[in-house]
């Protein structure tokens, strides 16, 4: 099997959690990489309009990989990649991360990350969002080594259309690591402080902190999974629609 993999991120084209995966990936693939020239997280399906995107070569020292850098955010990247650079050779897959720090839950929807792949799902082509349990500097490695046995696993089996699979993985050694979880998204709150400050001209501005809300998750949810050391992977699609109350809403008889 030798592929051509699309890896985005939303932490830089620098980040350690994207080089982890370049090298892990580069085995079984060719690969492309098309990421932000600086970290752009939380910055969930954002594109930019207003201004021109930035495209640069980056240097990599291998011939197997070639690589632009992006002044945009981690949808741009895609988008870019699909729409542009790549058109005449799309990739099979396309792997975002690996993120710096989870995306559990509703995390979800404010994620780079998960956002970046679900443009390449947006495009039809399968795609995964990798995140590593961790906010600290630690090691990539058994995240990316996942991220090659879910690909191999999933050109094989064939993704469905319209979906991407949301991975994340705790920071473990790989020999401390429990085997993958089949979940659901779980949910998560987050306690949030906005500090007021001044500027040196006097005008007021807001520091937005806070930390996460222990929530009660379901066994087979992702936070739940993560915190008893499994690999959770989430099947994700983008329809939002709430079916169950169309018929509600048609007796409103707006």
């Amino acid at each position: 099997m030798f592929l051509h993999i699309l890896l985005t991120n939303d932490d830089g084209i620098l980040a350690p959690g994207i080089r982890a995966l370049w090298q892990e990936l580069a085995q079984i693939a060719r690969i492309t990489v098309v990421a932000p020239d600086s970290e752009k997280s939380a910055s969930s399906q954002a594109i930019t309009v207003h201004h021109p995107i930035w495209v640069d070569k980056h240097p990599i020292d291998s011939q197997n990989i070639s690589a632009w850098r992006v002044g945009g955010t981690p949808t741009d990247c895609v988008k870019v990649a699909l729409e542009s650079l790549l058109t005449h050779d799309l990739p099979d897959v396309i792997v975002s991360g690996i993120n710096q720090g989870s995306n559990l839950g509703t995390d979800v929807l404010y994620s780079g990350t998960v956002s970046a792949a679900i443009e390449g799902a947006l495009h039809g082509l399968p795609a995964i969002a990798m995140s590593l349990d961790s906010w600290q500097a630690c090691d990539f490695s058994p995240a990316a080594k996942a991220a090659r046995r879910i690909v191999e696993t999933m050109v094989d089996k064939k993704l469905p259309p319209n979906t991407l699979l949301n991975v994340n993985v705790p920071a473990l050694p790989e020999n401390q690591l429990k085997d993958l979880m089949i979940t659901k998204l779980g949910v998560r709150s987050y306690e949030n402080t906005f500090e007021r400050r001044l500027d040196p001209r006097g005008r007021t501005y807001y520091w937005m902190s806070g930390h996460v809300s222990e929530t009660e998750n379901d066994p087979d949810s992702d936070i739940t999974a993560v915190k008893n050391g499994k690999i959770s992977v989430t099947p994700i699609h983008f329809d939002l629609t709430n079916y169950g109350i169309m018929k509600l809403l048609e007796k409103w008889e707006l």
